[in-house]
């Protein structure tokens, strides 16, 4: 069973959403699943964030649904008995965290500053969101707090958009953000659910930031291998980089001295995160293979195949 900051790690992205209108609520949770995040915070903004909740909840059990800007402990319980999995409050009220705590569902308090970081460390706490995010400083004022409070994680509100996630989500420290660039409330209220499915599978994409890096050749041998490196070098002036296993001709394609995965080679996919590109496919219904993950000295996964070839080429996922 993953913890709770291990799911929202692998989403990344946790759209904020404000609903006025509870019959809306199945199909934006529909085109959030449809757009590659099957992921939302309602926040208690309006009167029907609870029945939004358990409407939710109900058509999608298998999607991580929170509550947001809960205010104290009654408005957490009406969260809870709707189906949320998580709460997360604007500011840091020791006695709404204390609830949460006692009734065991996870709470992301907001916080801006030390103080409040020492006081969600006091309450034994280990992950907050960090709001207003850019009013309050943004990534400077997260990676300064980080120094002196290095075992806390954030989840940074306010202010996260398209052009700003990256450099959030960059820093390690950082579990996801939150966001409503891709739910915007006039797209709610006006029903445009294509256009916020749209705006999610971009915004997911920028995240995850897939883009070829090289295709890998077979050869029958190293005499092949050599003759094809030096077809490319000759023809286009894409110079050899030799390696124990394989000869690269530029850094687009990477010759192998013999046969290698794949029917007619592989395609080297790199992604800005590749657990988060992982989490991402394997929700989308592909499967990997767990022999070939790498992984660097701080742990973080560089490398991983997909189980199944495309076009007859093997794929795998590179950190950029």
């Amino acid at each position: 069973m993953k913890t709770m900051n291990q799911q929202l790690y692998e989403l990344g992205l946790i759209p904020v959403i404000k609903i006025t209108d509870p019959a809306k609520a199945v199909p934006l949770a529909r085109a959030l699943c449809n757009g590659g995040l099957p992921a939302a915070e309602i926040t208690f903004r309006t009167a029907c964030a609870a029945e939004a909740i358990a409407a939710i909840t109900g058509e999608f059990p298998d999607m991580l649904v929170g509550a947001g800007t809960v205010l104290n402990a009654e408005q957490a319980d009406r969260a809870v008995a709707a189906g949320a999995k998580f709460i997360v409050s604007p500011g840091l009220n020791p006695n709404t965290v204390r609830h949460c705590q006692k009734i065991g569902v996870p709470i992301l308090p907001g916080c801006a500053n030390p103080s409040d970081i020492e006081a969600a460390i006091e309450l034994g706490l280990d992950t907050v969101k960090f709001f207003p995010a850019e009013a309050a400083g943004g990534i400077a004022m997260i990676k300064a707090m980080s120094a002196p409070y290095g075992n806390i994680k954030f989840m940074p509100t306010g202010g996260i958009n398209a052009e700003n996630l990256l450099d959030y989500l960059a820093f390690d420290k950082i579990i996801a953000c939150g966001g409503s660039f891709m739910v915007k409330e006039d797209l709610i209220e006006a029903g445009d659910f294509d256009a916020i499915e749209k705006l999610t599978r971009n915004a997911v994409m920028k995240m995850l930031g897939f883009d070829l890096k090289h295709v890998g050749i077979n050869c029958a041998d190293e005499d092949e291998c050599r003759g094809t490196v030096a077809a490319f070098e000759n023809a286009f002036g894409f110079e050899a980089d030799e390696h124990k296993g394989a000869i690269f001709a530029g850094t687009q394609f990477e010759v192998l001295k013999g046969a290698g995965r794949g029917t007619k080679g592989h395609l080297a996919i790199s992604t800005n995160f590749v657990d988060r590109a992982e989490a991402y496919l394997t929700r989308m219904g592909y499967e990997f293979i767990d022999e070939t993950r790498g992984f660097d000295a701080k742990g973080k996964q560089t490398v991983v195949y997909l189980k199944n070839e495309i076009g007859g080429f093997a794929v795998h996922l590179v950190k950029k």
